[in-house]
């Protein structure tokens, strides 16, 4: 971490979606007791978005990105991790063995981006009805076209 104008910065890490675990567990075995937030950004229409030098030279910037936010009670620390994600590969390894609480947080992502959690214990929709289609969340999903159903209207 470091010191801005007298205050702690943020501990925000790039990680490659390979050592994606590995680091969860390194973080775990640090003392991260708690995933406070997992989701995810869709950068389709910002994807020249501005990096420091030193994180643009070691990460390729992907249309997805998961932001994943941990937690040390115990040290009074928050380390967030920023993990790029394809759109042609939208998978990655589930955090539910190490972080069981993310198992809402992961199908909230799957529903609304589209990304899967490989090792997920039950990657089903959440928010949106089982035969929906498309993700809601991605700016590429056509806005306008959701039905309203009222409760108790005559179909």
């Amino acid at each position: 971490m470091t010191q801005t104008a007298g205050r702690v910065a943020d501990d925000v890490r790039f990680v490659a979606k390979a050592d994606y675990l590995k680091t969860l567990t390194a973080l775990r075995s640090e003392g991260f007791e708690m995933c406070a937030d997992l989701t995810a950004v869709d950068f389709l229409t910002h994807p020249g978005r501005p990096l420091s030098a030193e994180v643009a030279s070691r990460i390729t910037l992907e249309r997805f990105e998961l932001v994943v936010n941990l937690l040390s009670l115990s040290q009074r620390r928050r380390v967030r991790l920023r993990v790029q994600i394809s759109e042609s590969d939208t998978s990655i390894d589930s955090a539910f063995d190490l972080y069981p609480g993310t198992e809402a947080m992961e199908r909230e992502v799957y529903d609304m981006f589209g990304i899967t959690f490989t090792g997920h214990p039950d990657l089903t929709r959440i928010l949106m009805q089982e035969d929906w289609i498309g993700f809601p969340l991605r700016k590429d999903y056509s806005q306008g076209n959701i039905p309203v159903q009222f409760k108790g209207a005559a179909s």
